[in-house]
């Protein structure tokens, strides 16, 4: 049986519903997973295989994201590993793959990792779930990129059956 270890950095919780659903996915095939924040990994080495979902705030991933692979990066590389990133703008089928999600692009080029499996998902739009300041930031990145900016927006962008395709895969990833 298959040990693994799926991390995420959540702001408003999608990349941790998207991780949730991800851990069943795993468990329904057989494999013993362990679901962390990723301000509190457990230790890696006893995982046969890692995946780390981050999401998207204010057109960056969280800076922990960055620190936790630079210091594992070594490990990370001797197993089977994935990283997906989740964010507003993967609702745009120009934006929603690794190759042409600019935040995916500068992931990578910043954090120098290449993981073995990549993803780029949707996440959830609620004007009504952000404080004043989150709301209104929001708002105006959907204005620019042409996408609701009604207050009472409640769209949930994550295509689940692209979700359970990567989970499969990559639970059998070598």
């Amino acid at each position: 049986m298959n040990k693994t270890l799926i991390l995420f950095s959540s702001v408003h919780g999608q990349t941790r519903k998207i991780c949730e659903f991800m851990a069943k996915r795993l468990q329904q095939q057989g494999q013993d997973v362990t679901l962390a924040a990723i301000s509190e990994a457990p230790e890696l080495g006893e995982f046969d295989r890692i995946l780390i979902g981050a999401s998207i705030r204010h057109g960056k991933h969280n800076p922990a994201v960055y620190d936790f692979i630079r210091q594992h990066q070594a490990l990370l590389d001797t197993k089977p590993n994935g990283f997906f990133s989740v964010s507003l703008v993967a609702r745009k089928p120009a934006k929603n793959t690794p190759e042409t999600n600019p935040y995916m692009q500068a992931f990578l080029a910043k954090s120098g990792w290449r993981p073995k499996l990549l993803a780029v998902f949707g996440g959830n739009l609620n004007y009504q779930g952000y404080d004043a300041m989150d709301r209104n930031i929001i708002r105006f990145i959907m204005w620019i990129t042409k996408g609701p900016t009604d207050p009472n927006t409640c769209v949930e962008y994550t295509d689940w059956q692209k979700v359970a395709a990567f989970t499969d895969k990559f639970a059998t990833a070598a």
